[in-house]
């Protein structure tokens, strides 16, 4: 049978240039006048998906999606390598 990959979790990811994963936290839609700046700034750029929870988020996109994740982080972490050793 065919694995298919979690279409929800696909939908909320989001591979940052260094790939890394991250996905917005909720509480950005409305009632905004009650939230400080401080607060609704942080929310603006995502958070990122830690280390822990990437064994969940493998497991879940276990098709072609994950496939597309890690080889965007591969290709990321190259790039940051190769800046480093010409610095």
């Amino acid at each position: 049978m065919k694995v298919k990959s979690h279409s929800g979790l696909k939908k909320r990811l989001k591979v940052k240039k260094s790939g890394a994963l991250s996905f917005n936290k909720a509480a950005r839609r409305h009632l905004l006048t009650n939230k400080s700046k401080r607060q609704k700034r942080s929310m603006r750029n995502g958070v990122p998906v830690y280390a822990g929870g990437m064994k969940h988020v493998r497991r879940l996109l276990s098709g072609k999606a994950q496939i597309h994740v890690t080889r965007k982080r591969q290709e990321a972490l190259k790039k940051m390598k190769e800046e480093e050793k010409k610095a």
